[in-house]
């Protein structure tokens, strides 16, 4: 008879995490060969703000001061190296992303950081609570990185373009 174990939520929450991240650093570089225009930087946190539904089932549901902690902590300790490696650079008509090889790096070592902080936190959490905060924390994080660019883009735009 066929047998299938199923991978504890832990493991499959590492797994996710670690997926997240690769898919995170092959959608800058794709992001980096395009032009950049407001849409493009307004539409991920707006999309990203969907999973707070997730909030609706009480098992993944945190108390509001830990809520607050997690965002602050992704909008101000954990978005500061996402904007020193994040630059718009202006390019004839367009905007581009102009990619830093330390964001890479940026991105694995926030993942470690996510990785190790889990392996705490679900020793004294359920899974869906961690996911939960971990989700908060990042929301924090892109949306401050994402407006920070934004203010950047617009800048750009509005700057004189130069005749050379």
């Amino acid at each position: 008879m066929f047998h299938i174990t199923t991978l504890p939520l832990n493991v499959m929450s590492l797994i996710t995490s670690i997926a997240g991240a690769i898919a995170v650093m092959i959608w800058r570089v794709r992001e980096s060969r395009t032009a950049v225009s407001a849409k493009k930087i307004i539409i991920p946190p707006l999309g990203m703000a969907t999973g707070f539904s997730m909030f609706v089932v009480p098992a993944f549901r945190v108390p509001w001061s830990w809520a607050a902690i997690a965002f602050l902590g992704g909008a101000v300790a954990l978005a500061y190296p996402l904007l020193r490696t994040s630059r718009l650079v202006r390019e004839g008509e367009t905007v581009m992303a102009q990619r830093s090889h330390a964001f890479f790096a940026v991105v694995i070592l926030l993942a470690g950081i996510r990785v190790a902080a889990r392996g705490y936190l679900d020793t004294v959490l359920s899974v869906q609570q961690t996911a939960g905060l971990f989700f908060i924390l990042a929301f924090g994080m892109i949306l401050r990185w994402r407006t920070e660019m934004f203010f950047q883009y617009r800048a750009l735009v509005k700057a004189p373009r130069s005749s050379c």
